[in-house]
């Protein structure tokens, strides 16, 4: 009976122990927006003066973005990025490594039995050392069934906040998938939107070179005719040789985007191909960028910085815990015989209980180094949140930008094309009418060329931004999308 209370005072006061946890607790690092980081974001961000607002019925990004650009091809690409995307399939292979370390780690809170039975029949040697030979015998039978439990009781929290750890882990795991698959999915968009411009660029460059054979043809016509020299001729040649270069160069450039196009949905680029639609339709999208303080909770980059500093600041409590000691409850019982005819007989049986306790008294300073590196990492992964925190802001700002300045350059660049286009005209009629020589026209044609390119090519830049600003601002993520455990 006195062993059996001991046993139970013991017990009871582990389980009231075990409420106890050292360490810090944890408090959401503040955001990067002003010296000591004490101060809320900024109500807005800097370039969204004179940005177009969403209606109220698109405040909000869906789960399937790219579907705002209005390209079925691009909706059908992107789907297959979602399931044959290999990238993707390691984050959700970490993901789900992740996962499963929580319940390896919450093991830790339960009480582990095990048993090992065996079956030993020993005969002791009559000429060992120091043993009468009177006591030596033709051997004994040794039958053995135990059951053995020990359970770690959570004295100081170590057990509590490993499985929190692995939580936060597992969580900032699930952000890491998004985040992979926010990125991917962008990066499709984007070599999309360029490989689509340079479908547009090559039907431009066919027009030009038709355009340029059917200038060549007009100088031969005034040569044979003796209306023009022979370096018209010459130089309309050349002119028309130089644009067939940049016709064959963009051809590469566009294989080379659906080769990107190819990988990304998880197919060799030989069983690949996008038929060339240079009169696609892009639809550039209105955006909605809500407010910086939003954003902490909509990039996906963002939480899964976050939750590694949780991470960070339960390791520093599971590293002080060892500064204290361990009590672990061990239990035995079982059967033991020197038969199997008796081996489970009730005169058998055995059983033994009782707590252990063990304390590190000397350990030359390894604990307070394990502390202490505990301490700089969770400093270091604050400081990494703060700086994904600014990067963060700094990419919508930059995509606001481009967008808002690209729109204006756009229609500068509309205007530029049409004078240039009047001027290629002007200059081929006084040619035609002998004002001019064929220089001139040569000139324009040059800068005709140039201004068309880059009316494509500002296109192309502000359907990018677009993708990018989609991306920046979370893609319709939002934190309370991570996985509860």
């Amino acid at each position: 009976m006195k062993r059996h209370s001991i046993f139970a005072i013991a017990f009871s006061l582990s389980l009231s122990l075990s409420g106890c946890m050292v360490g810090p607790r944890y408090v959401k690092p503040t955001a990067p927006t002003a010296p000591g980081f004490k101060e809320q974001p900024p109500e807005s961000f800097k370039e969204s003066d004179g940005w177009k607002t969403a209606q109220p019925g698109d405040q909000a990004l869906r789960g399937k973005w790219w579907e705002i650009f209005g390209d079925p091809q691009l909706n059908a690409l992107e789907e297959e990025v979602t399931v044959s995307n290999q990238d993707l399939k390691v984050a959700e292979a970490r993901f789900r490594q992740a996962r499963a370390m929580i319940r390896f780690n919450r093991s830790a809170e339960f009480p582990t039995i095990s048993t090992s039975p065996s079956v030993v029949n020993e005969r002791d040697s009559a000429n060992q050392a120091y043993f009468p030979q009177s006591l030596a015998n033709n051997g004994t039978g040794s039958f053995t069934l135990p059951l053995d439990l020990s359970y770690e009781v959570d004295l100081w929290g170590r057990v509590r906040r490993t499985v929190s750890a692995s939580r936060e882990e597992a969580q900032a795991s699930a952000a890491d998938l998004q985040t992979a698959s926010l990125s991917l999915h962008a990066e499709l968009a984007v070599d999309y939107f360029e490989l689509r411009s340079a479908d547009v660029q090559e039907q431009l460059l066919n027009d030009t070179v038709k355009a340029y054979t059917d200038a060549l043809q007009l100088t031969q016509n005034r040569f044979d005719g003796g209306a023009a020299p022979k370096s018209d001729v010459a130089q309309a040649q050349t002119q028309l040789d130089g644009a067939r270069v940049q016709d064959t160069d963009i051809i590469v450039t566009r294989a080379q985007y659906e080769h990107a196009i190819a990988t990304l949905i998880g197919k060799p680029p030989a069983q690949f191909s996008i038929t060339p639609a240079p009169k696609t339709a892009l639809q550039l999208p209105v955006i909605p960028v809500g407010l910086p303080a939003s954003l902490l909770e909509r990039r996906p980059d963002i939480a899964s910085g976050e939750r590694r500093v949780a991470e960070a600041n339960d390791q520093i409590g599971i590293a002080r815990a060892a500064f204290f000691p361990s009590l672990v409850l061990g239990a035995e019982g079982g059967f033991a015989g020197t038969s199997i005819t008796n081996w489970f007989n009730w005169p058998s049986r055995m059983w033994a209980v009782g707590p252990q306790m063990s304390q590190t008294i000397f350990d030359a300073g390894r604990r307070r180094a394990v502390s202490e590196g505990a301490t700089a990492n969770y400093d270091g992964t604050v400081a990494s949140y703060r700086q994904t925190t600014l990067a963060a802001f700094q990419e919508v700002e930059d995509n606001l930008a481009a967008l808002r300045i690209l729109e204006k350059e756009a229609q500068q660049q509309r205007e530029a094309t049409t004078s240039a286009e009047d001027s290629l005209q002007l200059f081929t009629n006084r040619y035609e009418g002998g004002v001019d020589n064929y220089l001139q026209v040569i000139t324009a044609q040059t800068v005709l060329l140039a201004n068309q390119r880059n009316d494509i090519d500002i296109e192309r830049r502000r359907m990018d931004a677009s993708v990018l600003l989609v991306k920046a601002v979370g893609g319709g993520w939002d934190a309370s999308q991570l996985p509860k455990f």
